[in-house]
């Protein structure tokens, strides 16, 4: 038996991936800041389904999970999902003459600050596993590539926050492989999907969104690694 942890799992692609590896025969549990709303999300999902309290800005939330997840046996699949865009007093997404330090940092210390504090924690229960595997969930506004070529729609995104963090976290995806190649730790980009994090302006379901972050999250020990990839296939960094 798999078992899997998503952050941010109550709602959105979180939900779906874990209704989907729930189908796959996984034991998932649904990462979630809050208590109730996780519980609630894994009582809909089934048998398989297990709510785990985690904020992933929080160094005890996560030592907690720990806790609770080494207890039931350990940990196989950790898909860092959780994430947050900087958006204006009018839910506008802030441009380079809007943002600041103090914005910066708050988005960082969720998409970024809160893959790395949840990764680490995780590790020795990842490291005790026969088939370890890491899912960053990334963004194709984090290709550097793609924002200077004005010929591609990503470089139209104004924002700086969200597409810098997500360009952080391809780095630590990078890094992270390269430290342990018995673990698969690859980044994805789901596509532009229909999520609160984007006020539901996206053009895809979440079913099509989960997609990459599912099939990443059974690839098997012989797959690549330290990897950036949407459902087509790999992407330029």
């Amino acid at each position: 038996m798999t078992t899997t942890l998503i952050t941010g799992a109550n709602k959105g692609l979180g939900y779906e991936t874990a209704r989907r590896l729930v189908a796959a025969g996984h034991t998932v549990y649904v990462g979630s800041r809050n208590a109730d709303r996780g519980r609630r999300a894994a009582e809909q999902l089934g048998p398989g389904a297990r709510a785990v309290q985690l904020d992933v800005t929080d160094d005890a939330s996560v030592a907690a999970a720990v806790k609770t997840i080494e207890a039931d046996g350990g940990l196989d699949v950790l898909i860092n999902n959780a994430g947050i865009e900087a958006r204006g007093p009018h839910n506008e997404v802030v441009g380079a003459a809007d943002v600041t330090a103090d914005l910066m940092r708050e988005v960082f210390e969720t998409n970024v600050f809160g893959t790395v504090r949840v990764t680490h924690a995780f590790l020795t229960l990842l490291q005790r596993s026969a088939a370890p595997i890491v899912v960053n969930v990334s963004s194709g506004l984090a290709s550097l590539a793609h924002a200077a070529d004005p010929a591609h729609p990503a470089a139209a995104y104004p924002g700086v926050a969200y597409p810098a963090s997500k360009t952080a976290v391809n780095m630590i995806t990078v890094q992270y492989a390269k430290a342990f190649p018995d673990m698969r730790i690859n980044a994805v980009e789901p596509g532009f999907t229909r999520t609160d994090l984007n006020r539901n302006t996206g053009t895809q379901t979440v079913e099509e969104g989960a997609e990459i972050i599912v099939r990443m999250a059974q690839v098997g020990p012989d797959d690549p690694t330290g990897g950036y990839y949407d459902a087509e296939g790999p992407l330029p960094w």
